[in-house]
């Protein structure tokens, strides 16, 4: 039987992660992933992000009319990243919890400290033909073993020159392809129970409900001021997590 005290911890956890996500358009894995593993191990928390995730991502991978285009240009990218999940999930027997958590506060951290510096790389075309493979590769292998779906997939859509709403539905198709593939593996590999997968599904409600309150802040709140906010309190959450 589950515990009700830890569902109502994990309700909170993806309301908040939610209005996150409703006020700046992206963050609901990451912010979950920090604040869960404060209270569940790293594949219980990457495994309850699935649901939420998933579905708030295919939403905005298929708003935006350029899909098929993104597809066309970013098809390598994007299958890379998808692959190479299922490699990071192998690694999961190799490599120490300690290990992943502090990975995934210098993650965290790395994250925090770009968006506050805000410089983004600009790639020619010759550049990106070479590196959108790797770094997809990379971000798939971080997602499989972290359950961090930004770093560096969401770098390399910065520096190719994507417009404000092309780059938007771009990351939403990256992060519906990684939860997809992510939740997959954790199924391969017996990390995914079905208590897990309900609770995960049950969190859905949550987070829809925390967007929607975001979405409402947001028209009362300077973006800049809490896009700041938001990144200096992500870095703190990676260096806690470092510390400890």
């Amino acid at each position: 039987m589950l515990d009700p005290q830890l569902i109502i911890m994990v309700a909170v956890t993806f309301c908040f992660a939610g209005v996150i996500k409703g006020m700046v358009g992206l963050g609901l894995p990451t912010v979950s992933i920090g604040l869960l593993t404060l209270i569940v191990d790293l594949p219980t928390a990457m495994a309850l992000l699935l649901v939420p995730s998933l579905t708030t991502n295919i939403w905005q991978a298929l708003v935006g009319g350029n899909f098929f285009y993104l597809l066309r240009r970013l098809g390598l990218f994007f299958l890379m990243a998808v692959v190479m999940v299922h490699v990071g999930a192998q690694l999961f027997i190799i490599f120490k919890i300690a290990s992943l958590l502090r990975v995934l506060g210098a993650l965290l951290l790395l994250y925090a400290l770009l968006g506050l510096i805000g410089k983004s790389p600009e790639l020619t075309l010759r550049q990106q033909t070479v590196f959108g493979p790797v770094c997809g590769a990379i971000n798939g292998l971080l997602t499989g073993l972290t359950g961090t779906l930004f770093v560096p997939g969401v770098m390399f859509l910065q520096a190719i020159g994507l417009p404000q709403n092309v780059l938007v539905q771009a990351m939403g198709m990256l992060f519906a392809a990684l939860t997809a593939s992510l939740g997959l593996a954790l199924y391969q590999h017996d990390l995914l129970s079905p208590n897990v997968g309900a609770m995960s599904a049950a969190a859905l409600a949550p987070a829809l409900i925390g967007m929607w309150f975001g979405q409402m802040l947001r028209n009362h709140m300077s973006q800049d001021l809490f896009r700041r906010l938001f990144l200096i309190a992500l870095g703190g959450l990676g260096s806690y997590i470092l510390a400890t």
